[in-house]
C-alpha cells in the first residue's frame, strides 16, 4: 500500500468468503478473526480502516477493536462500502479490498483503487507468522 492511501475499506464477506476454511458455519466468528487480523496489521496500516459487515457477521462483538471502524450494513454490503467510499473527497485516497467485479466497478466509477482479498490475507498472515 502507497502513502496515497488514507482510507482502506474491508469487504468483509467478500475476504472472509474467499477462503474455504469452514466460515459458513460461524460468520460471526470468522468476522471475528478477520477483525482480529485486521486489528494486528493497524500499525502497517497509516490510515483509516473500514471494515464492512453484512448479515450474520453483524453479530460480532467488535468492542475490543477500537483502532478500527467497524460499519454495519443495514441493508447491501456493497451500497454500504460504495456510501463509506463515496463520503471522502479525494475518493483517489481509498483502497478497497474485494474481488467482487460489480462493486469493483462501482468504487472504480467513483474514482477509488481497488485490490482483492489475497492482498489484506497475505499480510495477515505475515503479521501472525514473522
Amino acid at each position: 500500500m502507497d502513502d496515497s492511501v488514507r482510507m482502506l475499506v474491508v469487504d468483509a464477506a467478500n475476504v472472509v468468503g474467499s477462503r474455504p476454511d469452514g466460515w459458513w458455519r460461524d460468520r460471526a466468528g470468522a468476522a471475528h478473526r478477520l477483525l482480529t487480523g485486521v486489528a494486528a496489521l493497524r500499525a502497517q496500516l497509516p490510515c483509516e480502516v473500514v471494515v464492512v459487515l453484512e448479515g450474520a457477521a453483524k453479530a460480532v462483538d467488535d468492542n475490543t477493536f477500537r483502532n478500527l471502524r467497524v460499519v454495519r450494513a443495514a441493508g447491501s454490503g456493497d451500497d454500504t462500502i460504495v456510501a463509506v467510499t463515496a463520503e471522502r473527497d479525494d475518493r483517489t485516497q481509498v483502497l478497497v479490498v474485494t474481488a467482487d467485479r460489480g462493486l469493483r466497478t462501482r468504487v472504480e466509477a467513483l474514482g477509488a483503487r481497488t485490490t482483492g482479498p489475497r492482498w489484506l490475507l497475505d499480510r495477515i498472515d505475515s503479521a501472525r507468522n514473522p
